[in-house]
C-alpha cells in the first residue's frame, strides 16, 4: 500500500513539473506571438509607405523634383540665383 502511494505521489509530483513546464513554454510562445504582430503591423505601415511613395513617383510633380534637383533644370520663366562661392577676403 505504501509502494502505491509512493508511485503515486511520484506520478502526481510529474504531472504538476510538466504542468509547470508547457505553461512556460505558453507564455514564451504568447510573447513570440506579440513580438510577431508587431513586426506584422511595422512591415504593413513600411509597405503602405513604400506604395504611397511608388504612387508620388508616378506624379508629374516628382518628374519635376527630380528634374530640378538632380539635373538641376528649371522653367522657362524662371530666374536662378545662386550663391556666390567666392570667399569674403
Amino acid at each position: 500500500m505504501a509502494l502505491i502511494g509512493v508511485i503515486a505521489l511520484f506520478l502526481l509530483s510529474f504531472l504538476l513539473y510538466q504542468r509547470n513546464k508547457a505553461q512556460e513554454q505558453i507564455a514564451r510562445y504568447n510573447a513570440q506571438e506579440v513580438a510577431l504582430k508587431e513586426k506584422i503591423e511595422a512591415e504593413n505601415a513600411r509597405t503602405k509607405e513604400i506604395d504611397q511613395l511608388k504612387e508620388y513617383m508616378k506624379t508629374d510633380e516628382y518628374a519635376e523634383e527630380v528634374a530640378r534637383e538632380k539635373l538641376g533644370l528649371v522653367k522657362d520663366n524662371e530666374v536662378v540665383f545662386q550663391e556666390s562661392s567666392e570667399s569674403g577676403s
